[in-house]
Order: structure tokens, then sequence, then C-alpha cells
């Protein structure tokens, strides 16, 4: 029998858990959520329990040219003003550096999210070709690069950098 751990469950894990430092040592109270609750992964409040959030984390590690992270078509819809994410960057295992995260409204993901989609399956394939529609998106840093001209270019991903009074922001 196979025991082995796959190696995006571990970078999952191991985002949950940096971000649970993150909020922590910030004075937020945090706690991971159950498993399989569809949504969260990361309860956060506020000392005297007048802010309630949840928190989605994405992690990645320098792989691929994008500089993104994987998303779902539900994502387009999962919009609440408690519910955030927190995007994760590893960056490359040999360089030793601390993490990069961006901490995220839902309404803005979610909205850049469609909007990329969209542009995407307008735009025709390498060889002229129409997209085809699936379930898998991509958010990412510089949607120019890719040729995806929605008002999300390089710098657009910059105000929510380490912004983690987002969070203060709820309710």
């Amino acid at each position: 029998m196979d025991t082995m751990v796959s190696k995006s469950s571990l970078l999952g894990a191991a985002g949950e858990h940096y971000v649970m430092c993150q909020l922590l040592r910030r004075g937020f109270i945090a706690a991971l959520a159950p498993a399989g609750v569809p949504n969260a992964d990361i309860i956060v409040s506020d000392d005297l329990g007048h802010r309630l959030s949840a928190i989605q984390v994405k992690s990645r590690v320098a792989k691929g040219s994008d500089g993104g992270w994987h998303m779902k078509a539900k994502h387009e819809e999962i919009v609440s003003p408690s519910l955030f994410y927190v995007f994760v960057d590893f960056g490359a295992p040999e360089a030793h550096e601390a993490p990069s995260c961006w901490v995220v409204p839902s309404t803005v993901v979610a909205d850049v999210i469609k909007r990329s989609h969209a542009a995407w399956l307008a735009a025709p394939g390498k060889s002229g070709q129409a997209h085809q529609d699936g379930v898998l998106r991509r958010f990412l840093p510089d949607y120019d690069r890719k040729g995806l001209a929605i008002g999300c270019g390089l710098g657009w991903l910059d105000p929510y950098r380490e912004a983690w009074d987002e969070l203060n922001r709820t309710n």
C-alpha cells in the first residue's frame, strides 16, 4: 500500500500553516477549519469575536511561467464580504526566501476570474481555433502577459501584498 502524501497536499498544508502563523503573529484568533469545509481553510476572528472571516488559502511554488494559482469555475461564484483568499507564493525551493502573501477579498477574486476566463474564451487559440470551456481557471499577477487585457496587468495585485488589514474591513 502506498502511503506517500502528494506534494500538492503538503504544499497546501504548508500554505495553511504559514497563513495561520502570520494571522496569529498579528493578533488575530485563527483556527484551521474542519476537514471537508468546502470554501474555507481557516476561520479568523478578532480577540473580541466582533469580526469573523473565512480564508481560503492557495499555495504555489515557482513552477510554470505565468506565476499564477490554480482556481476552478466555482470560484467565479463564491462571493462574501467575509471571505478572503490568501495567495501564498513559496518561490523557488532553493531560494530560501520568506514566502509572499496576497490577501484578496472574494469579490475581487470572483470578478477577475470571471472576466479573465471570458476573455480567454473569446480569444482564439494558438492555431486560431476556439478555446474549449472547462472548470480550470488561473489567478494571475499579470493577465496582460497572457494577452488578456482585462485591466489587471503587471502590478494590479500589489495593493493586496501582505495586506493583512484587509481582514479588518469585514462586516
